[in-house]
């Protein structure tokens, strides 16, 4: 992964992320993970089936989350 560039993950690895930055685990229903933080309008939703996570994902998740693209990937180099 270059440091422009978002490029797919496995949903363990992004999983870690969401932890990382205060979010809370709070149920699953098929192959869909729920995490919650406050000051969320909606939960976030993790799919966890078939490979890596697609970057449109990824990035849906990022604007919900109101985070930069610079600050995932700084994120993601310290886990």
């Amino acid at each position: 992964m270059s440091t422009d560039k978002i490029g797919q993950i496995p949903p363990i690895k992004f999983e870690r992320f969401l932890l990382f930055i205060g979010c809370v685990y709070k149920r699953q229903k098929g192959s869909h993970k729920v995490f919650h933080r406050d000051g969320l309008i909606r939960p976030i939703i993790l799919p966890i089936h078939s490979g890596d996570i697609p970057v449109f994902i990824i990035r849906n998740i990022l604007r919900q989350l109101n985070m930069s693209v610079e600050n995932y990937l700084e994120i993601l180099k310290k886990l």
